[in-house]
């Protein structure tokens, strides 16, 4: 009776939680698969089923694929290099040297400030003519450019932006891992001469691959997530060379008010990161050493 009532008691304390998991996750979500299978309603129109049309127009859509193309070349920049600049500023700021509270502070700094400061800070940054990064250039004698109004040169722009500020926000994570590593395995590896790049080869990154597979996670939903600094550098462009999924997503859905065709996107957009998280969980993550 009384393990009974102790049952009772836990799952009560699980309630409010489950509610709030399942009226604004798994409801959405399942509200958004079925609505890619119908019309967009309009006035006077009820939504009807149409099957599978919404994914048979996003297959012949160009923009949808370059906008997947984009995206895909965004997350294989930033979550690598975002990666190994974290880990390298973690390592810095981890010994002991002069100004370490300073330096922490400088590569966290950027992760506190909202995504829509940093994106106005970075357009003074890249406008033609006068902007900082151009007069850099000039400084030295090269020609500036239109970095933001270049196809070729606005989706690199933009990946900058992001791994500026998502570095730091890596740090900290890796910082807290390193923290928790035993001095001892510094002091061995001294003793048998090891050269630092060794040590962190053989030792350190091995044991914060717990770190790199939660990094990563969170790396992977950030650059799929990338909205709010595109709507304000470059909506997209130009000739949608800058559009990524969520942004397209976005404009599908409350510039155009296409419903259906927008709810399609955002099941095709979860099916991508289902898919890999999963090879993350369930490859990755068994090569991991735990301890």
């Amino acid at each position: 009776m009384q393990l009974g009532l102790r049952h009772v008691q836990a799952y009560l304390l699980l309630l409010p939680a489950f509610v709030f998991l399942v009226g604004f996750t798994h409801y959405p979500a399942v509200g958004t698969l079925i609505d890619s299978l119908m019309s967009t309603p309009r006035a006077g129109r009820a939504a009807v089923f149409v099957g599978l049309d919404n994914y048979a127009v996003m297959i012949d859509d160009p923009t949808f694929w370059k906008s997947l193309r984009n995206n895909f070349w965004f997350a294989v920049v930033t979550i690598p290099v975002s990666i190994a600049l974290s880990i390298g500023m973690a390592l810095w700021v981890n010994d002991k040297i002069a100004g370490r509270q300073f330096l922490r502070l400088s590569y966290f700094l950027p992760t506190v400030l909202p995504m829509i400061a940093v994106a106005n800070i970075w357009i003074f940054f890249y406008t033609p003519g006068y902007g900082l990064i151009n007069q850099v250039i000039q400084l030295f004698g090269g020609h500036g450019q239109n970095w933001l109004g270049d196809p070729n040169l606005v989706l690199g722009s933009v990946i900058v932006v992001a791994i500026w500020k998502e570095a730091g926000f890596f740090m900290i994570f890796y910082l807290a891992a390193l923290q928790t590593l035993s001095p001892s395995y510094k002091e061995a590896a001294q003793i048998e001469g090891a050269s630092a790049w060794y040590f962190f080869r053989r030792v350190q990154w091995p044991l914060l691959m717990p770190t790199t597979i939660f990094v990563l996670v969170n790396a992977l939903i950030n650059a799929f997530r990338m909205v709010d600094h595109i709507i304000v550098m470059t909506k997209g462009g130009p000739d949608n060379a800058s559009s990524l999924l969520l942004f397209y997503l976005y404009e599908v859905g409350f510039k155009f008010w296409d419903q259906g065709y927008a709810s399609a996107l955002t099941a095709v957009l979860l099916a991508l990161l289902a898919l890999i998280g999963l090879f993350q969980f369930f490859v990755l993550d068994r090569r991991t050493h735990y301890r």
